[in-house]
């Protein structure tokens, strides 16, 4: 399932117009998202990426 993101500024609440736009996302499958715009990552990109848990990276003052 694709992920939208939408930042919302407090006291302004989403038109109808952009409410249906979510709900049609939603309703989407990730068969339905166009990525010819989109290069296709090599191997070696794909080679270079490591997965990253932020939480565990985070030093707490104590």
């Amino acid at each position: 399932m694709a992920m939208v993101t939408y930042i919302l500024r407090r006291g302004q609440p989403l038109t109808e117009e952009q409410k249906a736009e979510i709900e049609a996302l939603k309703q989407m499958s990730d068969d339905d998202i166009d990525y010819s715009d989109i290069p296709q990552l090599t191997d070696e990109q794909l080679s270079k990426f490591k997965r990253v848990n932020p939480r565990r990276d985070k030093k707490v003052a104590s």
